[in-house]
């Protein structure tokens, strides 16, 4: 994803032998080039191979690792990186989850794909990697970004596939696999994932498994569960999100009013049939929708009371609008996407400290924000 290309940031030099400390060396073979890591800042004028060190060296193969999976020399310098650095593995990976953490994602990323140069066969780092670009798809959508969430999360599945094709199967890629599939509304391959993840665990003892291990079982089999009953992986119930996120509102609406025929009592159903009424901006009649969403166990979803919240702004009830935000902040209180909301409802209520506060908050949890951070500005413009 980064548009600059990293190789162009690596020189090569041909060295006798690799000095790691004033006390410790080791053979190398002089015939094959080592890639060494330019200095920040430095250009091929500047370029002294006296003044290279041995970190700049460990760096380039690093590189090398994650950007030229081609390199004729892949293993030669990862035999390298297990002498000099036999805790590698390890020390990567925790550089990965906290940069992943602090939302340094191009870091992050670009530690991942040197771990996976440098152990391409292990599933679980391809794993992580999967699950990184997923969490880094998410963060994209909170803030606006939808093409490069859409981008992310097509790499996720990549990774995901695959984890899923290694052999032994590991189980937690298809814990982890359902969990994306219900991101994206694929409710029957999820049930097809969560039921794997049982399957390849059916023969561990709880003590084997120990507590996490216990409460994913446990969960895969909940989520299961709630798709047979509320027969979410209906081929209608698919083919109505299918229309209705492609702009095809009008099909996807019979579709998902056929699925309530036989299915009235979901509430998937009912929201499905209020955001697509919504997006026809057809909003008494959302409303409604929402409503029976709520009724039939939509209350405990927050996107249930975030989306009522916007038909009640078009019908001008803000004290109603406000009540819903506030009870899908209850369920969800570091979303974006609901604060932003709650700015947006301020301004329509004329409010507009408030609207900058609500604002100010998105920029804190998200500073990428693209959205709240061209109201603020707006609200600047306006000298407010």
């Amino acid at each position: 994803m980064n548009p600059s290309n990293p190789l162009e940031s690596i020189y090569y030099i041909n060295i006798p032998k690799l000095e790691m400390s004033s006390s410790s060396a080791f053979e190398i073979d002089p015939t094959i080039p080592l890639p060494v890591q330019k200095k920040i800042g430095e250009n091929e004028a500047d370029f002294n191979p006296k003044e290279i060190n041995a970190e700049q060296i460990l760096a380039g193969m690093l590189t090398i690792l994650a950007y030229d999976s081609k390199n004729q020399h892949l293993d030669y310098y990862r035999s390298i990186l297990k002498k000099v650095k036999p805790n590698l593995k390890k020390e990567l990976c925790e550089a990965a989850i906290l940069k992943t953490k602090n939302e340094d994602f191009d870091l992050a990323e670009e530690i991942f794909r040197a771990l996976i140069g440098f152990d391409p066969e292990d599933v679980a780092i391809i794993l992580n990697m999967a699950l990184f670009l997923d969490q880094r798809a998410d963060s994209y959508r909170n803030s606006g970004l939808f093409d490069d969430a859409d981008a992310y999360d097509a790499d996720a599945y990549s990774y995901y596939e695959q984890a899923m094709n290694a052999e032994p199967p590991l189980p937690d890629v298809y814990f982890n696999v359902g969990f994306y599939y219900m991101k994206q509304h694929k409710y029957r391959e999820a049930k097809d994932a969560f039921e794997t993840y049982l399957a390849l665990t059916c023969e561990t003892s709880d003590e084997e498994m120990g507590e996490n291990g216990v409460y994913k079982k446990e969960r895969a089999q909940e989520i299961i569960n709630t798709i047979n009953n509320q027969n979410m992986d209906d081929e209608a119930f698919k083919a109505a999100y299918d229309l209705i996120s492609s702009g095809q509102e009008e099909k996807g609406l019979e579709q998902v009013r056929d699925f309530l025929q036989s299915n009235p009592k979901v509430w998937n159903g009912w929201f499905m049939l209020g955001w697509g009424l919504r997006r026809l901006e057809r909003f008494t009649d959302a409303k409604q929708a929402f409503l029976e969403a709520l009724k039939y166990g939509g209350d405990t979803n927050s996107d249930t009371y975030n989306e009522l919240s916007l038909c009640y702004v078009q019908e001008k009830d803000f004290d109603e609008a406000k009540k819903c935000l506030m009870k899908a902040l209850a369920l969800e209180p570091e979303s974006t996407k609901i604060i932003s909301n709650l700015g947006y409802l301020a301004l329509a209520m004329g409010n507009k400290q408030e609207a900058r506060n609500y604002f100010t908050t998105v920029l804190e949890f998200d500073p990428k924000d693209r959205i709240a951070a061209a109201e603020l500005m707006k609200l600047e413009q306006d000298g407010e």
